[in-house]
Parts: C-alpha cells; structure tokens; sequence
C-alpha cells in the first residue's frame, strides 16, 4: 500500500496557503496601481482595460479565497488521519480524494502570473 508522509503533505498545503496569501497582496498592489491609472485616463480606450483588469483581478481574489477554503479542508482530512494513524503517514487513496488542490493550485498560479504580466506591459505603456 502507497504512503505519504503526513506532515510533507501538510507542508505542501501550509506553502501553498502562504503563496495564495502572497498573491492576494499583489493583487491589493495591482489594484492600487489600476486606481491610479484610472485616476489619470478617461478614455474609452483605457477604460476599457481598467474594467478588464479590475473584473480579471476580482475572479482571482475570490478563485484565492475558494481555493483558500478548500486547502484548509484537505489540512482538516489530512489531520484526520494524523489523528487515525500513529505512524504518521495519509494513505494515498486518500491523497488522490483530496479536491486536487496542487493541480488548482498551480492553475491559479499559472492564471495570476499570466494577470500580472499583461498588467504591468499595460500600466508600463499608461503610466
């Protein structure tokens, strides 16, 4: 029977909560550099991209705070079985069950790196 040390698999998921921490901060900067571009331009042109950048950094703060929750409830099945088995391993059955988070996670990951690139190619042309 595969096994996985429990406290690597709760490592994993503790890192990926503080990236997804991270990310949220950046996303609070992008915003405040957002504001103050739209602070300077009113064109339609700009507009345009200023409501595009603001809606794609929304979804992705509440992709975060989703994905967020769904990691603490794999941390909470994952302590489960901390609780269930003394030798300190998650049988992987249950790890191939736990909402496939690392797969989420690298997508949203991938989602907000791609953001933040074409935000700051456009806040470079418009600032």
């Amino acid at each position: 029977m595969n096994k996985e040390k429990i406290t690597a698999m709760a490592d994993e998921h503790n890192n990926w909560l503080r990236a997804l921490e991270f990310y949220k901060s950046e996303l609070k900067n992008l915003k405040e550099r957002l504001t103050e571009i739209a602070g300077k331009y009113t064109s339609k042109e700009v507009g345009a991209e200023i409501e595009h950048f603001e809606n794609q950094m929304k979804v992705q703060v509440e992709n975060i705070d989703t994905l967020h929750h769904e990691i603490n409830n794999d941390l909470a099945k994952i302590a489960d079985q901390a609780k269930e088995n003394a030798a300190g391993y998650v049988d992987v059955t249950l790890i191939d069950m736990l909402n496939g988070c690392k797969d989420k996670f690298l997508a949203t990951e991938k989602v907000i790196n791609d953001l933040r690139h074409d935000f700051n190619r456009f806040a470079s042309e418009w600032m």
